[in-house]
């Protein structure tokens, strides 16, 4: 396969690519666990097992913890900074070093609402329990300066998955609960990079030597295009939960969200076609798409209270990642039409946190965790430069009333410095080398209000 033949297939495979390596700062991988605040100010310690409307798609079953009609909005705005030190090189040529800048900092301040709403039933129907709730569970946006170094990897990835759930709890015993949701997931991609025109002519002429020939009308990093992406899908998935509470004091709770599958449709649009690839059909605008897997996760919670006050939490979480083994693109007559690798492996979460009521009106918290990353030194791309990271978090609460209740939460993320190390992959549509390494850390600020009636 000559170079210019593979960027229509690398395109779309970044598309789909992009929908799931663009978030980093919410959580490893492109999860986001900013669901509610309160959480948020203990590390997720105890997530599972609170009297949060967060519960309808975290744990269903601990919605029987709410014995009033409850209403919950949280915001969460994630704040990456991170900054690439590193180099690349045309055609793994040490004569043509790669132009460009570090690409600036790619993690703009965005803002992650969610909201829930949880209503126990009365009468005939008296212990069962029913919820919504509307979150985002997966994405993110990162967006490097036009005509960075790694311009032909990455540019800009901007991902929303939304989800709509519906729960229902039941009490099965004083102590024992069990509940279920399902989920309605939508997720909306739009992806860009660069693309260097001028290695793919030269290299497409036949004769590889001619993109360092100064006779050669071509020379790479002399002809650059562009692309942009942009992909829709919606699907279903589950969440299932449990919750043992056998006295006032302890409280476990498991829950297990489903993989979701999802067949997603793109459209792909080139900029700055060389006139000599015009009436190129593989540099046409068009349609295509991918099937994909968004990983399960299992989470077990607990939580210990030592004094009607003060009450200590632990979380532990596995995600699916190894779902992501590659995505397979496919044109519009099912055609496959390239691969991108993926390689991801499945990750372990685990938190530990504590809450202390100074009062009936203020309560403060705080927690610790440690959470993997499953992208690996192979296959890590700007798109993702992820690594493992501890999280650092402080939360309090301010129950103005019986009804109104206020959250506010400050989380710190450090992260491994990832590092890049990059081949030139023809197959892919790669042409160039890039080597380097991140320094990044991210901020997390919420705030949330909670009314029952």
């Amino acid at each position: 396969m000559s170079h210019t033949r593979s960027f229509r297939a690398s395109a779309l495979a970044l598309a789909v690519l992009g929908a799931l390596v663009a978030g980093q700062a919410g959580a490893s991988g492109f999860q986001l666990r900013e669901q509610s605040v309160k959480n948020l100010g203990k590390s997720n310690a105890g997530s599972l097992v609170g009297k949060d409307a967060s519960n309808v798609s975290l744990n269903p079953a601990a919605m029987t913890n709410l014995d009033k009609n409850t209403f919950q909005a949280d915001i969460t705005v994630i704040d990456l900074t991170a900054e690439f030190t590193g180099s690349g090189r045309v055609l793994g040529s040490p004569a043509a070093p790669l132009s460009g800048g570090n690409g600036g900092d790619p993690g703009d301040p965005t803002v992650v609402p969610n909201m829930a709403a949880v209503f126990p039933l009365h009468g005939a129907l008296e212990g069962m329990t029913i919820g919504a709730s509307v979150g985002a569970p997966f994405g993110l946006k990162t967006e490097y300066e036009p005509g960075w170094v790694g311009r032909y990897r990455a540019l800009t990835s901007d991902v929303k998955v939304v989800d709509l759930t519906l729960s229902v709890a039941f009490k099965a015993t004083d102590g024992v609960s069990i509940g279920a949701g399902l989920i309605y997931e939508r997720a909306d991609v739009t992806l860009s990079k660069a693309i260097d025109f001028g290695s793919a002519l030269c290299a497409g002429s036949g004769n590889p030597a001619n993109c360092f020939n100064t006779a050669f009308p071509f020379k790479p990093q002399q002809l650059d295009g562009a692309f942009e992406v942009s992909g829709d899908s919606a699907s279903l998935g589950y969440v299932i939960g449990a919750q043992i509470a056998p006295n006032d004091k302890l409280a476990i709770g498991f829950s297990h969200r489903s993989e979701i599958k999802h067949d997603l449709e793109g459209t792909l649009d080139f900029a700055n076609v060389p006139a000599l690839l015009g009436n190129d059909p593989r540099f046409k605008d068009g349609d295509g798409g991918a099937r994909l897997v968004t990983p399960s996760i299992t989470t077990l919670s607990i939580s210990y209270g030592f004094t009607d006050g003060f009450r200590v939490m632990a979380d532990y979480q596995s995600t699916g990642w190894s779902s992501l083994k590659d995505v397979t693109i496919k044109r519009d007559n099912g055609t496959i039409v390239g691969s991108e690798p993926f390689e991801w492996e499945d990750t372990d979460f685990v938190s530990l946190g504590a809450e202390f009521d100074i009062s009936d009106a203020f309560t403060i918290r705080g927690g610790v965790a440690q959470d993997e990353s499953p992208t690996n030194d192979t296959h890590r791309t700007p798109r993702l430069p992820d690594n493992d990271r501890m999280l650092y978090s402080i939360g309090a609460t301010w129950n103005m009333s019986e009804s109104l209740s206020i959250d506010a939460a400050f989380q710190r993320i450090t992260i491994d410095s990832p590092t890049i190390n990059l081949p030139v992959d023809a197959a892919a549509g790669n042409t160039s080398t890039l080597v380097g390494e991140y320094d990044g850390h991210a901020n997390l600020f919420g705030v949330s209000m909670q009314y029952r009636f």
